[in-house]
């Protein structure tokens, strides 16, 4: 492929992501972002050894952005979630920064569960019915 034809793909790649950031809403982005965190850490445990620690580091790095992410909107004044939902998730995300840590700490497979669990079931309620 010639540069040209590089350039012209990655362009019409990022108009494609910017009409998708334009188009998409809050509550689908959010549940994409957790599926994509929940991955990130099945391929972890999947490909478990010793030599896996930097994508570990990695994965769970990106969850905790994520949730961090979550915990400064959640937080905000003008959040419209009811309080105790608001309450809710911010026990869940202060449980989700503990393992994280644990997990850095002492890593191992079994550790991932329930993150994994909580990132599907959240993204799961964020697409709403089937």
């Amino acid at each position: 492929m010639s540069r040209r034809s590089s350039k012209v793909y990655k362009n019409a790649f990022k108009n494609y992501q910017d009409v998708e950031k334009a188009t998409v809403s809050g509550r689908e982005t959010e549940a994409r972002v957790l599926t994509q965190a929940a991955i990130k850490l099945q391929v972890c445990q999947k490909n478990w050894q010793d030599g896996i620690f930097e994508e570990l580091d990695t994965a769970l790095k990106y969850n905790q952005k994520i949730w961090s992410i979550f915990q400064s909107e959640l937080i905000k004044n003008d959040n419209p979630l009811p309080t105790e939902i608001k309450r809710d998730l911010l026990k869940l995300a202060g449980f989700i920064d503990r393992r994280i840590f644990e997990t850095m700490s002492s890593p191992s497979p079994e550790k991932l569960d329930i993150i994994i669990k909580i990132n599907q079931n959240i993204a799961a309620g964020l697409r709403g019915p089937a």
